[in-house]
């Protein structure tokens, strides 16, 4: 963390002209001196517009939401599509904060609907920019979102990457979580590896990598101890020499993941992604190991190799880089069931986040004002071996979204438009525009400027939801039956929650939403602390994924009384309890109830 940038400003260019449009034909980007970088020339063309002979669809500049008395968010479009634009008052608050790592293919994405480069450093709306230390995210304001959680990096560097994981092992089972490479850290770890390599076979291999480098920069494969780099730290990993492979070469996946809140936890998974193949024949002999293109399939190594050859077409399976839908065609063929494997890559997933999960929630409680301020695309490496078992290799916390090929625009370009609709910007009440000193906010969701602050709750409305969460938190052995009773009584938190999820789900695109499912109870015993957002998102899934209608239904019907807001509700007639039930039990504690008490609470 030490060598993260320290605040948002300092990593963050100086801006274009106020009264620029980011429309689609804007081509330049700005450093941090102010000067005007141009986009590459390939990446004008890749990200060309449609020919005037297309008919462009206009499409509505903000999306409504499923329910009642919920702000809509803000539309972004694909390239064959137009947004209309706002009234002034409005559009003049699609500000965006430009930095020297702003993506071509997000300043174009937002470019579409009319946002603005943000001349001053408080008046904008969404910013895609550099990983910042944890305390930094304090300058994040209510209305805004930085494409970080704080603590991300617990999984985003490989050293701790392993940490977590080996502590994932020891808690809940090597079996559960052995999905990442052995690995030693160095100098730490020195005497460990020592033993392990003496106890290993004569041919044995390692790759040596610097624990927070990217694009293969210091990555190398040895074979004896005398190879090993002096240089400190070190994440020393056991090589998957038997790696599953096309054509006689090595391949990984890149998986975009994307999570936009960790509590409760929500995960989607990108289903398009890309596979990079090493440019030269995979060979086990040792003499090989220098060999940089037989190795290692990263796209900044092989692209140098005179042998490497581009594939511009995202059905085809040819070239150096393929779709992933492409691959799962081509496996198909083959007779293996690509849908098993995809679901093993799910699994993975979802367990390297949760290793995240008490270090993120954590940092977020004590820097960030409120959970919509901060969502994170993550870039999983996973390399399959022989037997078709996914390995995860590395994550990445700022995925590259450099679009060199027509391949790259269609797969990023749809990924990123996806990735901001299902992110639900929503328009800000100029009340928040406003500079003033601001608390941070307990809620737990994103429902736009109605919903971010809640009323200052009634006693019973606090009590009753302090009850229940404690309630669902403290029971030692809690079995299905226990946990779906969640359902029975929902306070006007668990609507909020509710609600947010099933609009966000409706906005997914191209994504699919791995956490929750009706699956996902199976992962809540990995959580080092149980959450109650997870258990109440988790129960909601398992009782309506087959009859959603049902649920939104209901949720609706809740949102017309406001009940989402806690107004015009009164807890103790909604539950048939007097009022003095609440104000008499207020100074026991939760495991002072009997569960008869607590059952009626909720």
């Amino acid at each position: 963390e030490e060598e993260l940038p320290d605040g948002l400003d300092e990593s963050c260019s100086q801006e274009e002209d106020e009264d620029s449009d980011l429309d689609a034909s804007s081509v330049a980007g700005v450093s941090s001196s102010g000067s005007v970088a141009l986009v590459s020339r390939n990446c004008i063309e890749c990200l060309a517009q449609p020919t005037e002979a297309q008919e462009k669809v206009l499409k509505p500049a903000l999306v409504c939401s499923l329910f009642p008395n919920v702000p809509p968010t803000i539309y972004f479009s694909t390239r064959d599509e137009r947004v209309e634009k706002l009234p002034w008052e409005q559009r003049k608050l699609l500000r965006w904060k430009m930095c020297t790592v702003t993506p071509n293919i997000v300043k174009q994405t937002v470019g579409r609907s009319h946002f603005r480069v943000s001349k001053k450093s408080n008046d904008w709306l969404g910013c895609w920019g550099h990983h910042m230390k944890s305390p930094s995210f304090r300058a994040i304001r209510e209305h805004q979102k930085l494409n970080h959680f704080p603590g991300s990096f617990q999984i985003g560097r490989k050293d701790r990457l392993w940490r977590n994981l080996l502590k994932m092992q020891a808690r809940c089972g090597k079996k559960e979580f052995n999905f990442f490479p052995q690995s030693f850290i160095l100098p730490q770890d020195i005497k460990l590896l020592r033993k392990a390599w003496e106890e290993g076979a004569s041919r044995q291999k390692w790759i040596v990598k610097p624990p927070a480098s990217a694009r293969g920069i210091g990555i190398q494969v040895i074979h004896k101890w005398s190879q090993l780099p002096k240089r400190r730290p070190l994440l020393v990993q056991r090589y998957l020499h038997k790696p599953y492979l096309i054509g006689g070469k090595k391949f990984d996946l890149r998986i975009y993941v994307y999570v936009t809140c960790y509590d409760p936890l929500r995960v989607y998974l990108f289903k398009d992604g890309l596979v990079r193949f090493a440019s030269c024949k995979y060979s086990s002999s040792m003499k090989s190991l220098s060999n940089k293109f037989v190795h290692l399939t990263n796209y900044s190594v092989n692209k140098k190799n005179t042998e490497y050859k581009s594939n511009s077409d995202e059905t085809a399976c040819q070239g150096h880089k393929w779709a992933l839908k492409a691959l799962w065609s081509y496996l198909t063929q083959k007779g293996v069931n690509s849908e098993a494997i995809w679901e093993k890559i799910k699994d993975i997933v979802i367990k390297t986040i949760i290793a995240s999960d008490p270090y993120v929630n954590s940092l977020m409680k004590m820097y960030v004002r409120r959970p919509y301020c901060c969502h994170e695309l993550f870039g999983f490496d996973i390399m399959l071996d022989e037997n078709l078992k996914p390995w995860i290799l590395e994550v990445n916390i700022s995925p590259s979204l450099h679009s060199n090929s027509p391949l790259d625009v269609s797969i990023k370009g749809q990924m990123i438009r996806d990735l901001l609709n299902l992110a639900g910007f929503v328009l800000p009440s100029t009340d928040n525009m406003v500079s003033r000193p601001q608390m941070r906010s307990g809620s737990s969701c994103s429902l736009g400027s109605a919903l971010k602050e809640k009323p200052k709750p009634a006693s019973e409305h606090f009590i009753a939801e302090k009850m229940k969460k404690a309630y669902y938190l403290t029971q030692k052995i809690p079995d299905q039956d226990f946990y779906s009773s969640v359902l029975d009584i929902l306070t006007p938190d668990d609507v909020r929650i509710l609600v947010e999820t099933e609009d966000e789900y409706s906005r997914r695109g191209q994504f699919e939403r791995v956490f929750p499912t009706h699956i996902s109870m199976r992962y809540l015993r990995f959580f080092e602390q149980p959450r109650y957002f997870n258990i109440l998102v988790t129960q909601w899934e398992l009782k309506y994924y087959l009859n959603k209608h049902k649920g939104l239904e209901l949720l609706k019907n809740w949102c017309v009384k406001g009940y989402h807001t806690g107004a015009g509700t009164d807890l103790a007639q909604t539950w048939s309890l007097p009022k003095s039930f609440f104000l008499q039990k207020s100074s026991v504690q939760p495991n002072g109830f009997s569960k008869l008490e607590l059952g009626r609470l909720g």
